[in-house]
């Protein structure tokens, strides 16, 4: 959907609803961090109407992610952890996503924008209890936004955590667990709810600069935000702007040369006798900073690089980021009121980490028929940034726009305890890409023009190796690239109603019932570039546009029930449909949970919840998808031939291995079931402790095996690790096809890998969470805060196929997510200084090559801050204080753990803050 169509499309959205979720002051609890370290907070075990620990009033009512029920606490049968504004900025998070990323529940290896060569270079994303990016489901004040418009790993659908200026979010609560009786798809891992601040007096500009102590990654930002309460409107507005540099391989000591084999620079490869023809370098010395050499292989001499890699890798993205927010509530009369808002933004991406290479004949069987030899020849050439007037000419670039926007009234039934909500929402994001490609003449620039075909079909050809050999201008080079242009759209739209309040009043306290009715449309298009069907590319023309729509309703209902004074449950169920591709789907999910409170500083609970998730819409409309991953490795080559993986010349290899994928429109929801119990202790204002276990199953669960696995199952079923015989060798075999082991050119090497989804998989997982909080008030000294959270996996396991064993994930050398984290942090406030300590434990994971463990890494970010006056506040801000990079050498370059561990080393930020006006 293009923009000129957005508003149509907003306007045609059908009947729907919203959750009633708002801003509120955060209070202190076990397992919600409080916004402030006041003197006493609210007990979490308090009854509805006590006062709080202190002797205080009692707190307000509050609807807490996880219900559409208010109450006076923000513990309830399931646990929900709490990030303040303000905890953003003290404990050194650069964002709203760098906050999520940190917390103790997400504890799944993803790949965000700084991960590399990825499918979604310009997105974030958080995977909860390491069940993935799709299973957690992401609100923005309690309404859906929509997907990121490109899949994760070219799979699923996500929301990116992009866009939402930090300046003005009031908290953002996380909830571990299943809530689809709540909210419907998507919520089987949890749910992470990011709630804007409704009200704001005056006016703030705050200025932040910062870097890395090793070199680049520069980063600016400058926000303003204010309000103003007008009689019966107020409004509140946040815009942000925001820039980082890159950061590149070659500006890390570390990364900035490849060990092991160098790349491929030039060469020319007699398919008919196996070996490499031998090349003067002499010519091309001087590019990739002087480092070419002639590499002595096993199959002959070419020219190589060790520094092809490390120029043509951004480690850290360069971004652009445009951010606004507004927001506008009208008091109609005293027991109504309108409200609108509406966010927008625009990030802008470079990165780099594929340079220019050429194969002869790439499109088809990669070696041509050389006239002058009457041998059939494989051609390569690398194009360095000396050749092509600077590394920036081969950038990759994003640039991303966003809109969320709702708007309805909400109020209270007068005379009664009732509180309604109706309203419509909608959400939008489009991403454009443009792509460096070789266009379709380049055979014939480096090769001449094909002269016929052979007998067998294969191109005829009368090169000139000078021309190979012979170093480009950057004239010439431009008229042998191009872009690539795409263009990818997703929306949503609902329209809701919600109401919540009394029924009726049992011998413990009143009964608490909320209803919720929704219905909406989402769809999405991604759209590449026509002319690569049209042979303007050196590309396959294969191409085509993906796009589907589909629409859902659901209704559902939840009470709070009070079976005795110290004794609560809580049940919700909850309908939803789904029609999609000429038919339809329909799940119902329930969930319960009981509070036991013995006395006001004690709570037990437990819950239950069924989920769901609704198949993504990639899987169902992807018809055939093709492309080729960023690198791969050939592990059944590398141990076929002996080679050690540091070293072996098919790791890593890139541009990596062409992959072909399907959709299916038959695919079943996955069906999630999640259970925890807990105790939470809060003796005083001062100190409180939480535990809490959870277990979380999806069963039918959707699989669309990485290649990286594919990859390494296939080696362990051909070379007898595993059963050839099973269910997963003999599909994985099936997905893997291969050049003949006497085939000319390519002998034995991959040629392509299938994947598709199905329903076929279970995954279960299961962990503790710990939290405390406790706070010493001195005379003299002021105040100190000691804070920590803790989560531990204690099982997951996996299972691809109903007749496959079950795999222990948490105990495998395959799984790279974190087995546990520990987060901790010191406050000490006193008068008009502030500072923080801030410490994050990651447990062990296993190294690059999976043949062990790299060891546990403490991170340390600190924080001091002090307040001139009401108005001035200056801060200073050190993350990674010890500098600390996890090397890894064993998986070859870039010898770091990518993906887990930032290699950009300490960073330092200086922050200015100024109040205008109330």
């Amino acid at each position: 959907m293009k923009h000129t169509t957005l508003f149509a499309a907003l306007s045609a959205a059908v009947f729907g609803v919203a959750p009633l979720v708002h801003a509120q002051t955060a209070p202190t609890s076990a397992s919600v961090q409080a916004a402030t370290d006041s003197a006493a907070a609210s007990s979490p075990t308090s009854s509805t109407s006590s006062t709080t620990a202190a002797g205080g009033a009692a707190p307000a009512a509050v609807v807490v992610t996880g219900s559409r029920i208010a109450r006076t606490t923000l513990e309830g049968p399931s646990a929900v952890t709490v990030i303040s504004g303000e905890d953003i900025t003290r404990q050194g998070y650069k964002n709203v996503f760098d906050a999520l990323s940190n917390q103790v529940q997400n504890s799944g290896f993803v790949q965000g924008a700084d991960f590399g060569n990825t499918f979604t270079p310009s997105a974030n994303t958080i995977s909860l209890r390491g069940l993935g990016p799709n299973h957690t489901l992401i609100l923005l004040n309690g309404r859906r936004l929509a997907d990121f418009p490109i899949v994760y790993e070219g799979t699923v659908n996500f929301t990116n955590l992009a866009n939402i200026p930090s300046s003005i979010v009031e908290r953002i609560e996380i909830l571990s667990g299943g809530a689809s009786a709540i909210y419907g798809s998507d919520a089987i891992a949890g749910v992470v709810n990011i709630i804007l601040k409704k009200k704001a007096e005056g006016f703030d500009i705050n200025v932040k600069l910062g870097g890395t102590s090793r070199g680049g990654g520069a980063e600016r930002r400058v926000q303003l935000t204010g309000g103003q309460q007008s009689g019966r409107l107020n409004t509140v507005f946040a815009l942000e702007f925001s820039e980082r540099n890159p950061i590149g391989a070659y500006q890390r000591d570390f990364m900035a040369e490849r060990s092991g084999t160098p790349t491929n620079l030039l060469s020319r490869r007699d398919a008919t006798a196996g070996r490499y023809i031998a090349q003067d370098c002499e010519a091309l010395g001087d590019l990739f900073g002087g480092s070419v050499v002639n590499y002595a292989s096993r199959t002959g001499n070419y020219c190589a690089s060790n520094k092809v890699s490390p120029t043509y890798w951004s480690v850290q993205t360069q971004n652009r980021s445009k951010n606004a927010f507004g927001s506008a509530n009208f008091e109609l009369d005293e027991n109504t009121t309108l409200f609108a808002d509406v966010l927008l933004g625009r990030n802008d991406t470079v990165n780099n980490t594929r340079g220019p290479s050429w194969t002869s004949k790439s499109t088809g069987n990669s070696y041509f028929l050389n006239q002058n030899t009457g041998h059939y020849e494989a051609w390569t050439r690398y194009i360095s940034p000396e050749e092509m007037g600077g590394l920036s000419n081969y950038n990759r670039f994003w640039k991303d726009g966003a809109i969320a926007a709702s708007l309805g009234a909400r109020g209270i039934v007068p005379g009664t305890s009732w509180k309604w909500e109706a309203g419509y929402s909608a959400s939008w994001y489009e991403s454009k890409g443009r792509t460096p490609r070789a266009l379709a003449n380049i055979d014939s620039f480096f090769l001449g023009p094909q002269l016929g075909v052979d007998a067998s079909g294969v191109a005829i050809h009368a090169p000139d190796p000078v021309r190979l050999a012979t170093r480009l201008t950057p004239d010439e080079f431009r008229g042998i690239t191009g872009y690539t242009e795409s263009d990818d759209e997703s929306w949503t739209h609902t329209l809701s109603a919600s109401a919540n309040g009394e029924l009726l009043q049992l011998p413990a306290g009143p009964l608490q019932l909320a209803v919720v009715a929704e219905a909406g449309r989402q769809g999405f298009t991604n759209a590449p570039d026509e002319r690569i069907n049209q042979g303007y590319f050196n590309l396959a023309p294969n191409s085509t546009v993906t796009a589907g729509t589909r629409n859902r309703y659901a209704i559902g209902a939840e009470a709070s029930i009070p079976l005795h004074r110290i004794l609560t449950a809580t049940v919700a169920g909850r309908y939803d449909r789904y029609e999609f591709a000429e038919r339809d789907s329909g799940k119902f999910t329930y969930n319960g949970g009981l509070e036991l409170r013995p006395t006001r500083d004690l709570l037990l609970r437990a819950n239950y919840a069924t989920s769901f998730r609704a198949p993504d819409m990639n899987y169902i409309y992807k018809a055939r998808g093709t492309g080729y991953y960023s690198s791969t490795t050939d592990y059944y080559r590398c141990g076929q031939s002996g080679q050690p993986l540091a070293s072996c010349e098919f790791a890593n290899v890139s541009p990596g291995a062409d992959y072909v994928q399907y959709g299916s429109t038959d695919l079943k929801p996955e069906q999630g079931k999640s259970y925890g119990a807990g105790i939470v202790w809060s003796p005083t204002g001062s100190f409180d402790a939480s535990v809490d276990y959870w277990n979380i199953r999806i069963d039918d669960l959707v699989t669309n095996l990485s290649a990286d696995q594919l990859l390494r199952d296939e080696a362990a079923c051909r070379l007898g690790t595993l059963d050839a015989s099973s269910p997963t060798c003999v599909d994985t075999i099936s997905r893997i096809t291969r050049y003949a082991a006497n085939s000319p050119v390519r002998p034995g090497e991959i040629r392509e890998i299938r994947v598709n989804p199905i329903n076929a998989a279970q995954e279960e997982s299961s962990g503790i969470d710990v939290s405390a909080r406790y706070a010493l008030r001195t005379a003299g000294f002021g105040t100190f805060t000691l804070r920590g959270n803790y989560s531990k996996t204690l099982t997951r396991r996996t299972r691809q196929f109903a007749a496959d064993t079950v795999r222990d994930e948490l105990n495998s050398l395959t799984s790279s997510d974190w087995p546990d984290k520990l987060a901790a942090s010191l406050n000490w406030n006193r008068d008009a200084w502030s500072a923080t300590l801030f410490a994050t434990r990651y447990g062990k994971i296993p190294n690059q090559a999976q043949t062990d463990y790299l060891t546990p890494t403490t991170l340390v970010n600190t924080s001091v801050v002090y307040r001139f006056s009401d108005r001035l506040t200056l801060s200073a801000i050190v993350n990674n204080v010890f500098d600390r990079i996890k090397h890894d050498t064993t998986g070859g370059w870039p010898n770091y753990a990518v993906g887990s561990y930032s290699p950009a080393g300490r960073t330092g930020y200086v922050e200015l803050n100024y109040h205008f006006g109330g």
